[in-house]
């Protein structure tokens, strides 16, 4: 989860529910401005809706390269088992 600069200026900032005894109950996010205490130091790290949208799509396209290298490698042992 990331730390989401959005067009109004405020922060979309990772949240975590914790059960009494600190296990994990659900991850959300939450809404923060420049009044907010964390605000200075987080949006430092803060990627724009575009941003994050784009390193997605990077993220899809190495998939499939990954996937076609694999696709070839498999068929290629495949193929050596078969001789």
């Amino acid at each position: 989860m990331y730390v989401i600069k959005l067009p109004n200026g405020n922060l979309r900032v990772p949240h975590s529910a914790t059960s009494d005894d600190g296990k994990i109950i659900g991850l959300a996010y939450v809404e923060i401005g420049p009044e907010d205490p964390d605000y200075r130091r987080l949006e430092g790290q803060a990627l724009t809706e575009e941003e994050l949208t784009e390193r997605r799509q990077g993220w899809r396209d190495g998939d499939e390269a990954l996937l076609r290298r694999f696709e070839e490698w498999k068929a290629e042992q495949e193929g050596a088992q078969g001789e």
